[in-house]
């Protein structure tokens, strides 16, 4: 397979058959079809230690559960980068930064990137300390494996990939892409078991639909998530869209 006009994804991971559905469907099965995106997936069991090539061990000081060994994943590592070159590595851990829109941003415009799924009870830090480039996390849970956090931070980055998605236009507009959460959506019927849509979608006005979509935006954001507000406060632009009404998450506009 040649390589990708976009981005490179290497994935480390003990079950790398978790992957084949996800990487077959939807946009991102396309965009691996056209060769805009090129996913590998590599075993540590294959550089297991030992006749069962074993790739865990009791943690050191005692405690419940089995810990990923740093050699297995250093080995895998280090053939993914002999083959095909050096490649930004991620850890997938909880422990690690949250996964923000701007740090998918920032990840789609790199060539290469390689996700290291940790399973069992967690991975030797000296695969943190040693290898990994940044740690990041999708959420403030546990699973039991970074194969679920590896397809999440696929599925965000890919598609901010140039190719992937048709529609520039409907990633601009999309939530947490400027700070606040997109707009409400209405597709046909115009009614629905006594819900309208609202007239303005039906007006065929351009510009108070624009208005009505940032005003909403807006309003979501405050009630669902507030704290989008304190990292990206309300605009002069959006105040004046509410005519000295009150601002949510912005007093009065002027």
């Amino acid at each position: 397979m040649s390589e990708p006009t976009g981005l490179h994804v290497e994935i480390v991971t003990l079950f790398p058959e978790l992957f084949d559905s996800f990487l077959a469907a939807s946009l991102l099965g396309k965009a691996i079809a056209s060769g805009i995106v090129r996913v590998d997936r590599t075993n540590p069991r294959d550089f297991g230690l030992g006749k069962h090539r074993s790739v865990d061990d009791t943690p050191y000081g005692g405690g419940p559960g089995m810990i990923l060994r740093v050699e297995p994943l250093a080995a895998a590592i280090d053939h993914v980068e002999t083959q095909r070159g050096r490649a930004h590595r991620i850890l997938l851990s909880p422990q690690g930064l949250p996964l923000r829109q701007a740090k998918a941003a920032e990840l789609a415009t790199r060539q290469r990137l390689m996700l290291i799924c940790g399973r069992y009870e967690g991975v030797d830090e000296r695969v943190a300390s040693l290898y990994a480039d940044e740690i990041l996390s999708i959420g403030d849970y546990v699973l039991s494996g970074g194969e679920v956090a590896a397809a999440v931070v696929i599925e965000v980055v890919t598609r901010l990939v140039p190719g992937v998605v048709g529609q520039s236009e409907s990633i601009e507009d999309e939530s947490f892409s400027s700070g606040r959460l997109e707009y409400p959506q209405f597709t046909r019927p115009p009614a629905f078991r006594g819900l309208p849509v609202p007239p303005v979608l039906l007006s065929g006005d351009h510009a108070e639909i624009e208005r009505w979509r940032r005003q909403e935006a807006l309003r979501r954001t405050h009630e669902r998530r507030p704290d989008l507000l304190v990292a990206h406060p309300v605009t002069e632009v959006e105040s004046r869209l509410f005519k000295g009404k009150s601002v949510p998450g912005g007093g009065k506009s002027g």
